[in-house]
């Protein structure tokens, strides 16, 4: 029977539920703690969940725990990260790894000093969506992938964040902090790391409008690009074309398209775990449906609409399976796939996709990673109940 870790929860705002829903699917962890800036926001998760509420220092300094969550708001991730690694515990962040490339930098540096491994969402990667396309381009069933694009467009995290303002920021990053890690981390996943990249900006808006929640109605300001048009060179020589907006109604365009020497791939939403891959090897020809509907990681586990107003009311989210990956190669002692290493990578090309727009110049990638190895189902059976 595998050890269970105790984990403590430090921020228990939109994203906590689904890793409370975590429990149900992955045994090796426990959520056995919370704590939040709002006491009042962590009293009331500890409610819900059946677990105790305490301070965030209390939780650091707590001996039991061996694992910190970091669910706080992507400014606050490097601050929580680097108390919890200097308290001598694992952490486990939602994306991004930090805001600044050389806060993420520390991170790395502390997690060695200190022998502890850090991990970092996005996990989606690891479902069935992105794990069957990797199987598929592994195999060179289209050959080598020489272009692609990939797109997310929407109206706005204001449109289903009950607190959507930190993304609006000067610093906030806009589509390109809160959905790129997702795109990027995906695209690493099927191609390996980035080499360069320059991108293009704007706004379409002064003003947004909360969409849901308490504040519903609330008018907020914003302070920072919210359209970002980039072209990606990765190391292998592939190019992507990635498109990151707050401003689109609606579009009918695929997630992600890969282009090789001997036919075409359509790779699902890299935000899910599930989907379907399709591919095409020949103009006009029927596209062949990969599904994933029967792999672990690829099952629909989501029949009623959560309280997340950006879930749909059917999918596959394993969300939490990054952490039972990250705990399983910590009883291993081998590397885990959601590593710093690659967090840190994309942050650098998140980096790079903000600088490139501001200087109009091509940013070149200062860091590298090893693409993340395929995740077999001996490994997935080992850490699902």
């Amino acid at each position: 029977m595998a050890k269970v870790f105790n984990v403590g929860l430090i921020g228990c705002g939109h994203i906590a539920e689904t890793y409370f829903r975590a429990h149900k699917y992955f045994n090796n962890f426990r959520i056995v703690k919370c704590a939040d800036i709002n006491k009042k926001t962590a009293e009331n998760c500890a409610k819900t969940n059946k677990i105790e509420s305490v301070s965030v220092n209390e939780i650091l300094k707590d001996k039991n725990i061996e694992i910190i969550l970091n669910l706080t708001i992507p400014t606050a991730h490097y601050l929580v990260a680097k108390k919890s690694l200097l308290n001598g515990k694992h952490v486990y962040s939602e994306k991004p790894l930090a805001v600044d490339l050389k806060d993420g930098l520390e991170l790395i540096k502390i997690a060695r000093r200190k022998k502890l491994l850090i991990g970092n969402a996005p996990d989606t990667f690891l479902g069935g969506g992105n794990q069957m396309a990797r199987q598929l381009l592994d195999k060179k069933i289209i050959g080598k992938i020489k272009f692609g694009t990939a797109i997310f467009a929407y109206p706005g995290i204001q449109s289903y964040h009950p607190n959507p303002e930190p993304w609006f920021k000067k610093k906030g990053g806009g589509p390109v902090i809160d959905m790129g890690p997702y795109y990027l981390t995906a695209l690493v996943n099927l191609l390996g790391p980035a080499k360069s990249v320059t991108s293009i900006c704007n706004k379409n808006t002064k003003k947004r409008i909360i969409g849901i929640g308490p504040k519903k109605g609330r008018r907020i300001k914003v302070e920072c690009p919210t359209t970002f048009f980039s072209t990606i060179k990765f190391k292998n020589e592939t190019i992507i074309r990635l498109t990151l907006s707050f401003d689109v109604v609606s579009h009918l365009r695929n997630h992600i398209e890969l282009y090789g020497e001997n036919g075409s791939m359509i790779v699902p939403d890299p935000n899910m775990f599930g989907g379907s891959v399709l591919l095409s090897k020949k103009l006009g020809s029927k596209w062949k449906n990969y599904k994933t509907n029967k792999m672990v990681l690829g099952k629909i586990n989501i029949k009623t609409q959560s309280s997340r107003a950006n879930e749909s009311p059917t999918n596959a989210n394993y969300r939490g399976v990054g952490l039972a990956e990250m705990i399983y190669s910590i009883q291993k002692r081998k590397e885990h796939r959601c590593n710093g290493n690659l967090s840190l990578h994309v942050l650098n090309i998140i980096d790079g996709i903000h600088n490139s727009a501001k200087s109009g110049k091509k940013y070149n990638i200062k860091t590298t990673c090893k693409k993340p190895k395929f995740f077999s189902n001996k490994e997935i059976n080992s850490i699902t109940k």
